[in-house]
């Protein structure tokens, strides 16, 4: 990004040089400054002016999303008469293409990425004391099964066999998360007799399969040594795991639907899948995907997701509303059948104040459900596919779901035929208007039901993938590198371009926004014996400002060229942190470099408030960015401005951040490249561990921090690989022995590698160090300002 500089604030900023710096009373303000009259707390504004600009992307997303798609409507001659005007009808084999790279991207936001198992047939789960067959309906058998999946990964359930003649179609009949595969055949308590559709398509002569979902039950679990523990819903806590590698539960859940669909289509059969709430959404993720789904029906889910960043966290999909609504993902369904059944869905409340995602679910507004519908038949309208969309409607939205015309509507649609009547599947023991008891319930022949045991199965296994998936992972990243040339620096600068550009598109983010001119307002702060401070606010975007604190040492001369040093806080941290009151974890530093003649700049970056910040990084993500989509921009303005300074060499400024601090010492210099050194105290560590190991105590699996996950770290960006995009630009490390973000060993494992980069490769290891002191999470300032004072050449006082 080009540097914003402007004659007329040159002008204005030399003549605060070429004043005497130990005046008595320092300027007001920096001239060319306008002044600062923001009061109240500045963080709060620009955390409240973020989110404000992050929800009004969100709402841009839905006309964005034209630009990744190309729907083709080719028409395709079937014959034209005056009564039947066909022979317009788009192809679906154009269609289909058309949309193919669509597919491709969400079956990668989502994770579906591990080859599936094949395999001849589901296994049946029995044992001497307890056969498989676990039940009888009037006209079927009811199984427990289990179907691999990927890798050691099963899909586990139950299969409803017709015990005459063949099934008039297969279906995979999805219950929510927090109901089991029995509930929904009848076999015990807990869904409506009217909503046991696996029960009523089984009566109806279909073979239908039902899957276990990870349930949102909150349960408490441990690290491996006993030491750290969460309570978090299953779902979360398989979701955080995922995220960092890549994966996701939705894509897990969808991969065992499909490997149901993988072992229907080994016989001629059309397939229909069907679900209700969580399972509504993998029915249409797994419809969206696989052309081989006749039909699918979305029941108690369908709707506007502009406000997924409200629904439970293991619904955040990084990218989805930046390509995909749920109006996308069902164009992607047609030309096959998509039947929308707007009815009464999951309630959900996951509080705030806990180490969960605070998070909820409600009934889908009605309006909403049709406003979406409406979208969809827009996106394909003209092709004729928009008549396979029916939408039925539950006592206006809020009514039983599984009702008998959205059943009928599938069975139609994919078999021709309609549910059994009355009496004819089952036995008829009476039906009154107000008392339907019509029906008789399943036999159960299994003595029990251990639906527990079967969940913590299901955890497990996805649980070992995740942890595998994590072994595997140095691997996976050293291929993605297999294209920078490190034999020289000049190839290793010209290919490491690519991956600098990866990290910020696919990675943290990148709005395509010029920056505002910077409006700089500034006012006096400190007067300290050898430093003056300004309070700085500058725009950088629509409701977007950057704010710190400036810092001037007093024995500036006019025309001294002084090295900065960009002075980063931690979490829930402040600028102010870093220049007094002898913080335990920053000892002033950004006062004390200004004491050694260093101009210093302390941001606010956007960690603070909590639950407040933390769902700045849930409305970001669906549309493909990060909280470092904003502190990037943020930085760079703060670079130009500081850059523009008479008395700064813009060629020497160097950041140097603690924890939160030095996260943002891993992401920033990359992207922004008038940084020339970084130095990461309190953080460096094997990231990816960090982040997905539900081994390790030192795991952010254990903690509050749900918004640390970044997607697919594990197969593209560790802190090594985050160093690679700083070199060949000098790096350090600052390293307390006692910090308790990580064990030495893991620092150590991660730093070799930049130091093999930097030495071994490139042949510049006098630019890479690290610091080892007997301390916790906190800046010694001793290695770290030695290292400053040799790279932006500036005299040590201390040698």
């Amino acid at each position: 990004m080009n540097r914003q500089t402007t004659a007329i604030f040159t002008a204005c900023a030399l003549v605060m040089v070429c004043s005497p710096m130990t005046a008595a009373q320092p300027p007001a303000r920096i001239p060319g400054t306008e002044p600062l009259t923001l009061e109240g707390d500045i963080a709060s504004h620009l955390v409240a002016g973020v989110d404000r600009f992050l929800l009004g992307e969100l709402e841009k997303s839905i006309e964005r999303r034209r630009r990744h798609w190309n729907y083709d409507f080719s028409v395709n001659h079937v014959g034209f008469t005056a009564i039947n005007p066909t022979w317009f009808m788009a192809s679906s084999a154009a269609y289909n293409t058309s949309v193919e790279p669509n597919r491709k991207r969400l079956a990668h936001i989502i994770g579906v990425r591990d080859e599936r198992v094949p395999f001849d047939a589901p296994e049946l789960i029995g044992t001497t004391e307890q056969p498989a067959l676990v039940g009888r309906g009037e006209g079927y058998n009811v199984y427990a099964v289990r179907w691999p999946a990927f890798g050691d990964v099963h899909g586990e359930g139950l299969l409803l066999v017709p015990t005459s003649g063949a099934p008039v179609m297969d279906v995979v009949a999805i219950p929510d998360a927090d109901q089991s595969p029995e509930m929904l055949a009848g076999l015990i308590e807990g869904v409506p007799t009217e909503s046991q559709f696996a029960r009523r398509l089984a009566e109806s002569g279909c073979r239908v399969l039902v899957p276990t979902l990870i349930s949102r039950q909150v349960v408490g679990r441990k690290s491996l040594d006993g030491s750290r523990s969460v309570e978090l819903t299953n779902r979360e806590y398989l979701y955080r795991s995922a995220f960092e590698m890549g994966r996701h539960l939705i894509g897990y859940e969808v991969q065992k639907v499909l490997a149901a669909v993988d072992w229907f289509t080994k016989k001629d059969t059309k397939i229909g899948v069907i679900g209700w709430g969580e399972g509504g959404l993998i029915a249409l993720y797994a419809g969206a995907l696989d052309t081989r789904i006749d039909a699918i029906c979305v029941s108690g889910y369908f709707n506007s997701r502009q406000n997924v960043w409200r629904e439970p966290i293991e619904r955040n999909v990084f990218g989805l509303l930046d390509e995909f609504g749920d109006a996308e993902l069902a164009s992607m369904v047609i030309p096959r059948t998509v039947i929308v059944e707007a009815a009464r869905g999951p309630e959900v409340v996951i509080p705030p104040g806990t180490r969960a995602a605070p998070g909820r679910l409600a009934i889908p507004k009605l309006e909403d459900v049709r406003s979406e519908v409406e979208r969809l038949k827009k996106l394909v309208a003209g092709s004729r596919f928009e008549t396979t969309v029916k939408l039925i409607v539950s006592a206006g939205g809020t009514g039983l779901y599984g009702t008998d015309e959205a059943l009928n509507a599938l069975l139609e649609s994919v078999a021709g035929t309609k549910l059994a009547e009355p009496g004819k599947a089952i036995n008829h023991v009476g039906f009154m208007a107000v008392n339907p008891t019509w029906f008789t319930a399943p036999q159960r022949t299994a003595k029990s039901f251990d639906l527990e045991a079967r969940q913590e199965r299901q955890i497990h296994e996805i649980d070992r993938h995740n942890q595998w998936l994590l072994s595997e992972s140095p691997y996976v990243r050293k291929r993605f590198f297999s294209k920078l040339d490190t034999s020289s620096i000049e190839k290793f600068e010209e290919t490491v371009e690519w991956y600098r550009q990866y990290f910020s598109e696919q990675v943290i983010g990148r709005f395509e926004y010029d920056l505002l001119p910077p409006n700089v307002r500034s006012r006096l702060a400190y007067t300290e014996a050898k430093y003056t401070g300004y309070e700085v606010v500058m725009d950088v975007f629509p409701d977007v400002i950057a704010y710190g604190i400036l810092l001037l040492p007093k024995d500036i001369k006019a025309g001294d060229k002084r090295p900065v040093v960009v002075c980063q806080h931690g979490l829930e941290g402040r600028p102010q942190h870093v220049v007094t009151g002898d913080h335990r974890a920053y000892h002033d530093f950004a006062a004390r470099l200004a004491e050694r003649g260093f101009v210093t700049f302390a941001p606010q970056n956007l960690y603070i408030f909590g639950d407040r910040f933390r769902t700045l990084q849930r409305k970001a993500n669906p549309i493909k960015k990060t909280l470092f989509s904003i502190i990037v921009p943020q930085h760079q303005q703060i670079v130009d401005w500081l850059s523009s300074l008479p008395y700064v060499d813009p060629d020497r400024i160097a950041f140097y951040g603690l924890s939160y601090g030095g996260k943002t010492a891993m992401r920033v210099p990359p992207l922004v490249t008038d940084y020339c050194l970084s130095i990461c105290s309190a953080d460096f560590n094997e990231w990816v561990w960090k982040n997905a190991s539900t081994l390790s105590p030192y795991s952010y699996v254990w903690t509050g921090e749900y918004e640390i996950f970044e997607f697919d770290l594990g197969g593209t960006f560790n802190y090594a690989e985050m160093a690679a995009l700083i070199a060949p630009c000098p790096f350090m490390v600052e390293r307390g022995h006692f910090d308790g973000v990580a064990p030495d060993e893991t620092v150590g494992y991660e730093f070799a590698k930049v130091r093999h980069l930097y030495q071994a490769r490139l042949g510049i290891g006098g630019r890479c160090e690290i610091e080892w002191f007997a301390g916790p999470h906190t800046i010694n300032g001793k290695g770290t300002f030695d290292f400053l004072h040799k790279h932006l050449n500036w005299p040590n006082p201390a040698q």
